[in-house]
């Protein structure tokens, strides 16, 4: 199966409303007057990271990932699950996690750890409070809302690449959980950017039923002469999102597109509609 098979398939499982028909990258639960958001996310090796990769960067992006989650939500961290393959790099695993803890203040509740053989594949599941209802989802987006992105695009890919000044885009991504917060209570839709700006303002489209037009020239990325591969390539973990009309946002982004009435759901760039994903970012499977 592919990753959207899947997916279509857990969705003929019996799911809690929480799950939002698993659209967002996050559930809502409504717990004793609170609104939890609820995360998980996994990387394995070979595919999210090298083989010669250190261990605290990657300790580093698999917290990040999942706190960028919850930024897409607008929520704020309570903590954290941690699933963990024992290795002969435990201390680095140790001092990456350490680190990005620290940083963006969320403590630790458990997990677990294991030993194995073959690659290594860690799992952590992220817990946060919302800080506005409703929840953003990525299914928001109406007719005439302008589309959003924040900070540039493509700098992780060229840190991929190994361009010094780019590598920690890639190696220690930052989440945007401050503007997650502030753009909370104003967007129509909103989700980070981890499978590349198409892809992702694609499954916008879908969730939302509505087609989304983007302008590649509008969209900030790091090295024009590669612009197509920065819309493409991922790992940026920026926030793509949509408000009302003619409103400005509360914090520091890029117009790239608005959603118009062309009555399909799907991607228009530069006024060519994009019938599927294929190509559009990268896909599991």
């Amino acid at each position: 199966m592919t990753e959207a098979e899947f997916i279509a398939a857990l969705r003929a499982l019996p799911l809690h409303s929480g799950a939002r028909g698993l659209a967002d990258d996050a559930a809502v639960l409504e717990v004793g007057g609170e609104t939890l958001v609820l995360t998980h996310d996994a990387m394995a090796e070979g595919t999210h990271f090298r083989s010669d990769a250190d261990l605290s960067d990657v300790a580093w992006k698999l917290v990040a990932t999942n706190l960028s989650d919850l930024a897409a939500m607008g929520a704020e961290p309570v903590g954290v699950l941690l699933s963990y393959s024992l290795s002969n790099e435990d201390e680095q695993f140790l001092k990456g996690l350490h680190d990005v803890l620290a940083t963006f203040d969320t403590p630790i509740l458990g997990g677990d750890t294991i030993t194995g053989t073959g690659p290594r594949t860690f799992g952590l599941t992220a817990i946060g409070r919302a800080t506005s209802n409703p929840v953003p989802s990525r299914s928001g987006a109406q007719i005439g809302d302008g589309i959003f992105v924040t900070g540039t695009l493509g700098r992780a890919m060229l840190g991929f690449e190994g361009v010094e000044e780019h590598r920690s885009a890639f190696d220690r991504p930052t989440p945007r959980l401050a503007e997650g917060r502030a753009l909370a209570p104003v967007v129509t839709a909103m989700m980070d950017i981890s499978d590349g700006l198409l892809l992702d303002a694609y499954r916008m489209a879908q969730a939302s039923e509505a087609t989304l037009a983007l302008d590649s020239a509008a969209a900030p990325v790091a090295d024009p002469a590669r612009r197509m591969d920065a819309l493409r390539w991922g790992d940026d973990y920026e926030l793509l999102f949509t408000l009302p009309g003619a409103m400005e946002p509360p914090i520091a982004a890029t117009r790239i597109g608005t959603v118009e009435p062309r009555g399909f759901a799907t991607l228009v760039l530069d006024g060519e509609p994009l019938v599927n994903a294929e190509g559009l970012g990268f896909q599991h499977g």
